[in-house]
């Protein structure tokens, strides 16, 4: 497909999806200000939605009057190098969440982003391990301290114990 094309696609595919999300904000919730107590339950989902589909409507529009350089454009969206970027980083995905109900997600966050960082981005083996250990480090301190969210850790639990101590 074409640039010009999926441009187009993809602003009548986020319309569409701005408008559930509309009319699923109006579904029992209230979209405006209620006395006493504040912005209703569906304020933001539904005018953030409005936002979006209006943003949409104005790709469409533009694309139509052929004002930007990518409602113009006869290139290729994706090159079959991007496709085969994508299919890595989509397998690796997988893996991850294939992952965390064996080892955790903290655990298959770090081989993930060991993965990532260091075969599919080149960079340094130092700043892959510093940011594949202090991510899922950080993480675990936000979630589980800070907004008392437990992620899956499966049978990686008991190496956390430790790690409770500072938060509990």
């Amino acid at each position: 497909m074409k640039v010009r094309t999926v441009e187009l696609l993809m602003a009548l595919v986020l319309a569409l999806v701005s408008i559930a999300i509309m009319i699923k904000a109006t579904d029992g919730l209230s979209i405006s200000w209620v006395p006493g107590k504040g912005p209703g339950s569906g304020v933001w989902p539904f005018w953030l939605s409005a936002a979006m589909l209006v943003s949409c409507l104005m790709v469409v529009y533009q694309w139509f009057r052929g004002t930007t350089p990518e409602s113009r454009s006869d290139e290729l969206f994706m090159t079959p190098e991007t496709v085969r970027i994508i299919g890595i980083t989509v397998a690796a995905l997988f893996l991850l969440l294939l992952a965390t109900h064996v080892i955790g997600l903290y655990f298959s966050m770090m081989l993930f982003l060991i993965f990532y960082l260091r075969v599919m981005g080149r960079h340094t083996w130092l700043l892959t391990l510093v940011l594949s250990l202090a991510t899922p480090i950080f993480l675990f301190f936000f979630f589980e301290g800070a907004l008392v969210i437990p992620l899956p850790k499966a049978y990686s639990e008991p190496l956390f114990y430790p790690l409770y101590d500072f938060i509990y």
